[in-house]
């Protein structure tokens, strides 16, 4: 898969419009569109890790997904999937029931050299068994991200925003965007988003909105996604 080039678009002055109703201003000033082109460049080679797919197989992709999103922190969301991919359950023609991956997910997970507890063991574990049946009957294709997408949307729990992150861990396109309520944070303080949002309902023009964004900045969507997640998830810390 071929993958954007990144450049600075150094051309924009602080006051130009890089979109409709949203000013380039400058690299100092955080979250501006400035701030993002300069943090792209400052990814350097590294800017690969972020647009390359991984090479897991869809149903690991799948569940890792499922297993994080709101009220589920990043470390936790690995400690389980380690769980789970340790116990074999996302193994090729596994077909572990509801109850068998929710006793997994009750038990103790050390993270940081804490115990802590999986917040939704019931919830996700009905979702995670019917995810499994459901990929292991059916294949699909790298090269329809979109079509992958609709078809994953299908699932329990699975909207937009899920079903983005899964077909970009999965596909690593920049057909996609993953809003999150880091990104959608950082889009509304610069005027990319209205500040009123209704999920999932508006998720299309959103992201239409965000494509358009990183196009401007000639910065991958998928690079640029994750750097609002990252940079935003710090600085609400």
């Amino acid at each position: 898969m071929k993958h954007a080039t990144i450049f600075y678009r150094s051309e924009f002055a602080p006051d130009d419009e890089v979109v409709p109703g949203v000013k380039f201003g400058r690299p100092e000033w955080v979250p501006s569109p400035a701030f993002w082109a300069e943090r792209a460049l400052q990814e350097g080679p590294f800017a690969e890790n972020y647009v390359s797919p991984t090479g897991t197989p869809l149903v690991e992709d799948v569940v890792f997904c499922l297993l994080g999103g709101y009220g589920v922190k990043m470390e936790i969301n690995r400690a389980a999937w380690n769980r789970l991919k340790r116990a074999d359950v996302l193994a090729p023609q596994s077909s572990p029931s509801a109850e068998e991956i929710e006793l997994l997910l009750r038990k103790p997970l050390s993270v940081a050299g804490r115990q802590v507890r999986y917040r939704f063991p019931r919830q996700r574990a009905a979702r995670v068994a019917a995810a499994i049946a459901f990929l292991g009957s059916r294949t699909f294709s790298t090269e329809a991200p979109l079509e992958l997408r609709s078809e994953l949307m299908s699932l329990p729990g699975v909207g937009p925003k899920t079903a983005s992150w899964i077909v970009r861990n999965w596909t690593g396109s920049n057909e996609v965007a993953i809003l999150d309520i880091h990104v959608l944070r950082a889009g509304q303080i610069i005027g990319l988003f209205p500040t009123q949002v209704t999920l999932p309902r508006d998720y299309q023009s959103l992201e239409m909105r965000f494509l358009e964004f990183a196009s401007a900045l000639q910065v991958p969507a998928s690079l640029l996604d994750a750097l609002m997640w990252r940079e935003m998830r710090t600085l609400t810390r």
